[in-house]
């Protein structure tokens, strides 16, 4: 079943309580932490673009790359409404293949390394980035922590109802190979004519699966492919990661 099919046109209702440009903020400060000038961005699964649109309102030449066509669409459509111009490729990002090198920065946000699931293929996708970075070119992305998939996230349920739309959330965690199965389950109120019904939905159902990585394992990865001066910071603060930091983000330099 694919993942960010016709979730890809409500994603953004149920992540309206996402702050973006405090998202941005915090790139944009473990950019200078890192002293690097950065000026062109590859951002990889940007997703409906609430990291790239306003990354390109600040100044920053930036391409984006998602897998999902309709995520995609999403992102092209509000670039129209906001008068941004963006450069969007559908592309798998473990098969990256991106024309232009000596990059300033990558940027992975808000999740996309989770969805990798092997080492094998996170270590193509590091092997990838490295080769499209400048010489001291900074790597950033981020991830949903192992504890957060594993102890708040993991055999969990969740659901919300609002006035056009409701959900379900289920979670397996499988602590063994480090797996989160989320299925998912939408209900969409759909325009009704005037002699039906006005209680109408439309079901959509995903299953997401995501990896619970580790902040060693990761590191380790890094390393291998030849990043230096790696750094992790747990949740949005410049502080050393936590036992329970929901978030981890990274900075390396080629």
């Amino acid at each position: 079943m694919a993942q960010y099919g016709n979730f890809a046109y409500i994603y953004d209702q149920l992540m309206d309580d996402v702050d973006y440009e405090k998202w941005v903020d915090h790139i944009e400060n473990l950019i200078k932490l890192n002293n690097i000038k950065v000026k062109n961005i590859l951002e990889l699964a940007c997703g409906t673009g609430n990291i790239t649109i306003p990354l390109t309102r600040r100044g920053y030449d930036i391409a984006g790359i998602d897998i999902s066509e309709e995520m995609l669409d999403v992102a092209y459509n509000k670039s129209i409404e906001e008068n941004t111009t963006l450069v969007l490729l559908e592309q798998d990002i473990v098969e990256l293949d991106f024309d232009i090198y000596d990059l300033d920065c990558v940027l992975c946000a808000c999740d996309g390394f989770n969805y990798i699931t092997s080492i094998e293929d996170l270590d193509k996708v590091f092997t990838k980035v490295h080769q499209q970075l400048k010489d001291g070119g900074i790597f950033v992305f981020d991830i949903s922590s192992h504890f957060k998939l594993k102890n708040i996230l993991g055999n969990n349920f969740m659901g919300q109802s609002r006035k056009d739309l409701s959900y379900m959330w289920t979670n397996y965690y499988d602590d063994q190979i480090q797996l989160l199965e989320m299925e998912l389950d939408f209900f969409v109120k759909i325009d009704a004519d005037d002699d039906e019904e006005d209680n109408l939905y439309e079901k959509y159902s995903e299953v997401h699966l995501q990896r619970a990585h580790k902040e060693e394992e990761i590191i380790k990865l890094l390393e291998k492919v030849g990043f230096e001066d790696i750094k992790s910071f747990g949740d949005f603060e410049l502080e050393n990661v936590k036992e329970d930091s929901q978030r981890v983000f990274f900075t390396a330099i080629k």
